[in-house]
């Protein structure tokens, strides 16, 4: 009761946001295998492939200089505190500089170099005054170099600033891990409530975490699930929770399920899938495309005809986190074509969207 009461909360102000949106010129006609967010949400270009997007993140975090044909300034990700204290991605234009994975901590300082261009509602990590002394990557492994003032962040924000720290430099796809340094000193534990970094961080260490009731803490394995957030400007975006679930769990599966269970009251967080959703068989996958096949009633829009584009975003986000999933297929009661909200067909597998919660100025 209380989920469908989140629900209908929810349609509401996303309803009112996009009357807005379109008002405003926002809201572009997009391809078949496009997504509409609560925000904008940045793709690839006509013609530009993934493993091209992926060379040029190479080569911008090796501090390498941009690719031919790139502009003054380029879109990378930070990652954000919102009201609710949560972990978010943000993705901002920047100018484009000799070491863009340097440059991307640097936007994590508080009153720094993106004061001006943060959302309301939300905040850098890093303590004002900090300086990034170094940042070397060497085999996957970014080493950041932080002045002394790195040290004076309040206890609570300890987790969230590994967590922004590990995710905004993963990004890049040559960085898979994440060490800390203190005036050229190792840290294997964090100054102000000593949690444990030992050698590195990874996304595996998780963000927004949520025990969600697995008894087996350490048996278990770990999911990452996009629900949606407001903030004090009526605006949406989308906040990863990573959940654990039994360590016999397919993957797949347990990411659809975590998702059909909703947000956990506390979190504040939003969703639009129904409780009547379920799957009516089981995962496929096959060659980097997961196969999900649902009940009508993952179909909530246009007088239940039509699947939601939250619905759909929150899906291809979450399943997208698993490694080796690349892009998501839905189906209603076997059948592949699925009407969108905006009334086109959803023929084609949906790729992950290249950058999330994209802010404009």
């Amino acid at each position: 009761m209380r989920k469908k009461q989140r629900r209908m909360v929810f349609v509401s102000l996303l309803t009112g946001l996009l009357l807005l949106m379109s008002g405003c010129g926002l809201l572009t006609e997009k391809t078949n295998n496009e997504i509409d967010p609560p925000q904008e949400v940045n793709y690839l270009n006509d013609g530009e492939s993934l493993e091209e997007t992926d060379k040029d993140k190479d080569a911008l975090a090796d501090g390498k200089d941009a690719p031919a044909g790139a502009t003054e300034s380029h879109q990378l990700q930070v990652y954000l505190i919102n009201e609710n204290g949560m972990v978010v991605p943000q993705t901002m234009n920047m100018p484009i500089a000799e070491d863009p994975a340097k440059q991307v901590v640097e936007y994590l300082v508080n009153d720094g170099k993106a004061s001006n261009y943060i959302p309301n509602g939300m905040r850098a990590v890093l303590p004002a005054g900090t300086e990034v002394l170094g940042l070397n990557i060497d085999q996957g492994t970014a080493t950041i170099d932080f002045s002394e003032e790195f040290k004076e962040y309040a206890a609570e924000d300890e987790m969230k600033i590994l967590q922004s720290l590990t995710y905004t430099l993963t990004q890049f796809d040559n960085v898979h891990a994440v060490k800390i340094k203190i005036n050229g000193e190792d840290q294997k534990v964090m100054p102000v409530n000593q949690t444990p970094i030992g050698d590195n961080m990874t996304r595996a260490d998780g963000i927004n975490i949520e025990t969600n009731g697995v008894v087996d803490v350490t048996g278990s394995k770990t999911v990452t699930v996009y629900f949606i957030s407001q903030n004090g400007d009526d605006q949406f975006h989308y906040v990863p929770v990573t959940r654990k679930v039994n360590s016999n769990e397919n993957l797949v599966k347990a990411t659809v399920d975590e998702l059909l269970g909703g947000p956990s009251l506390q979190s504040g967080l939003l969703t639009d899938m129904r409780n009547e959703v379920e799957l009516v068989s089981a995962p496929v996958e096959e060659d980097g495309v997961v196969t999900l096949n649902f009940n009508e009633a993952i179909l909530g829009e246009a007088k239940n005809t039509a699947i939601s584009d939250a619905t759909l975003n929150s899906l291809v986000l979450s399943l997208t986190e698993i490694t080796g999933v690349d892009k998501v297929q839905v189906k209603v009661n076997g059948k592949s074509e699925v009407v969108r909200e905006d009334g086109k067909l959803l023929t084609e597998p949906v790729s992950r969207p290249v950058n999330v919660n994209t802010v404009e100025f």
